[in-house]
C-alpha cells in the first residue's frame, strides 16, 4: 500500500507535450548525416556496387578493397551563410563522415577494379578473383 501514487491523465499529457519545448523552441537539427544507400549485384565475372552519396565531391570519397571486404568512406562539408548588406545574419557549417563496409561472397581482384562517380552515384565494378582450382595429387 505504500507504493500507491495518484494518477492524473491531464498532468501526464501536458508534461509529455511540453517536454523539450522550452529548451530550443525554434532550433531544428541540421542535416549533417550522409547516408550511403548501396545496391550490390553479382554476375559470373564481377560484383557491381551502386552507392548513392549525394552532395559529396569525388575527391572526398575513398574506396578500400581487402580480399572480399569493400569499404566506402565519404566526407561531407557544407557551409551556408546569409547576409543582409555587409552584415552576416546567419552562418552555419556542418561536417559529416559516413562509411559502409561490405563483405562480398567471394574475393575481389583489386587490380582490375574500377570506380566512377557521377550525379551523386558511385559505381564500382569489382571483378572476381579467379579461384584456385582443386588439384588431385598422384600418390607415389
Amino acid at each position: 500500500m505504500a507504493n500507491i501514487t495518484r494518477y492524473s491523465p491531464f498532468e501526464d499529457l501536458f508534461s509529455d507535450f511540453t517536454k523539450g519545448f522550452w529548451v530550443k523552441p525554434l532550433a531544428f537539427p541540421a542535416e549533417t548525416d550522409v547516408k550511403l544507400k548501396v545496391d550490390v549485384k553479382e554476375n559470373d565475372k564481377a560484383f557491381t556496387v551502386h552507392a548513392e552519396i549525394p552532395g559529396v565531391k569525388k575527391e572526398d570519397i575513398q574506396v578500400d578493397i581487402n580480399g572480399n571486404m569493400v569499404s566506402i568512406r565519404a566526407e561531407m562539408k557544407q557551409e551556408k551563410e546569409e547576409k543582409k548588406g555587409d552584415k552576416v545574419i546567419y552562418s552555419e557549417r556542418s561536417y559529416g563522415m559516413a562509411s559502409r563496409s561490405l563483405t562480398l561472397p567471394g574475393d575481389v581482384d583489386s587490380q582490375g577494379a574500377c570506380a566512377s562517380y557521377k550525379d551523386g552515384v558511385l559505381d564500382l565494378t569489382l571483378p572476381k578473383k579467379a579461384s584456385a582450382q582443386g588439384k588431385r595429387l598422384a600418390i607415389q
